[in-house]
């Protein structure tokens, strides 16, 4: 593999140890609970460790992971011009499997998918895989702008029933998921109980809308490969410390407002813009570092990243054998912390055993059947023309 690829591998491997301490806060507390913490009682320690993650975590790694996705769309693109292949029949597969295996993780393991979602990113903006570097740039910069400011539109006051009923399902989640057996589990994640109540057509919506919510990241991505970022990165070493320094610092302050000032009118705004700004700046860093004689440590990522798929499915299959019923059933009981340490447990056996795993195999099972499914090969190779 050339310096380039991995980098990027590395990168990936390294967005995925942050969505996995991020995703510990959904393992822990579930998908409405973890916004809802009040209602857990919180030790000092850990009430420290959420804030931590909220600002240092939460929403800047699954963006460079977005990020990477779309760097990688046009590496294939490339690829598959290169043999003459229909690039966009190719890359609607490979989206298509990403929203089946996306479907297939939400219904039967977990609720905190994000297959899904990225699989439907990716087809609507199958639109701009042939467009210049610059309309993807202007289209990325204007999306993330609109979709950002919607965040200026002000929340309506709970009212005491809506306390109530969310209170009701956070207890009724607690007992479920600490005690339940995987069918009652699987009953009430699929169940539609909504603790806020919301309308039947909001869910539904938010399906079509989540594609230009999480479009931008893609499209910089995108932008970035078309541009040929990464693919020398030694001489733009100081170029990307000084993007790092800028992105990082702003990103860590519009992320604290809402911390710092509660209750501010611009808290949601400047969180929503900061998460994606944190996140370039982490890809920055990590570019900076990487490119230097942090190289022979941060390769550290790189095995988990080739397999960052199957390392991604599997950390459900680890988390919620620890946490749900059917398995210790520690739902709740852990701590934020507790939590912290745990990911990077889990995090440093998987990087470990995807080491030796390269040593025998190429890929892993879930990158080859994306694979198969693209390229409509039993090999998991291009087939010549």
């Amino acid at each position: 593999m050339n310096k380039r690829i991995r980098l990027i591998d590395s990168l990936r491997g390294f967005s995925l140890l942050g969505i996995l301490i991020a995703n510990m806060l959904i393992f822990q507390y579930g998908i409405f609970g973890k916004d809802e913490i009040a209602y857990f009682h919180l030790r000092p320690w850990d009430e420290f460790m959420y804030v931590w993650i909220k600002i240092f975590v939460e929403s800047s790694f699954m963006p460079i992971f977005l990020f990477l996705f779309g760097y990688s769309a046009i590496m294939l693109k490339n690829k598959l011009d290169k043999y003459g292949k229909r690039v966009k029949w190719h890359l609607f597969r490979r989206f298509l499997l990403l929203v089946i295996f996306g479907l297939l993780h939400t219904v039967f393991l977990w609720e905190g998918d994000i297959l899904f979602s990225y699989g439907l990113t990716g087809i609507v903006m199958l639109i701009f895989v042939n467009r210049k570097r610059n309309t993807i740039l202007y289209w990325a910069i204007g999306i993330f702008l609109i979709t950002s400011l919607t965040n200026l539109v002000p929340e309506e006051e709970i009212t005491n029933k809506e306390t109530e009923n969310i209170s009701s399902y956070i207890q009724k989640a607690n007992d479920i998921y600490a005690t339940g057996t995987y069918h009652e589990i699987f009953e009430f994640r699929n169940s539609g109980e909504d603790p806020y109540e919301l309308s039947d057509y909001f869910y539904p919506v938010l399906i079509m809308l989540t594609p230009f919510i999480t479009c931008p990241m893609l499209l910089f991505g995108m932008y970035a490969a078309k541009s040929g970022w990464f693919t020398n990165p030694g001489p733009n070493r100081m170029k990307y410390g000084e993007m790092a320094l800028i992105f990082v610092i702003g990103g860590l302050l519009l992320k604290s407002v809402q911390y710092v000032y509660t209750g501010s009118i611009f808290g949601n705004v400047t969180y929503a813009v900061g998460g994606p700004i944190l996140a370039m700046g982490y890809i920055f860093t990590f570019s900076y570092f990487y490119s230097g004689s942090g190289q022979k440590y941060l390769s550290f990522f790189e095995g988990i990243g080739r397999l960052s798929m199957t390392n991604y499915l599997f950390q459900t299959i680890i988390c919620t054998s620890i946490f749900y019923g059917y398995g210790l059933g520690l739902f709740g009981k852990l701590g934020v912390l507790n939590g912290f340490f745990l990911a990077i447990i889990i995090y440093s056996c998987q990087a470990i055993i995807s080491y030796y795993y390269l040593k025998r195999w190429k890929m892993g099972p879930f990158e080859k059947l994306m694979r198969m499914g693209t390229y409509l090969s039993w090999s998991g190779k291009m087939q010549s023309t």
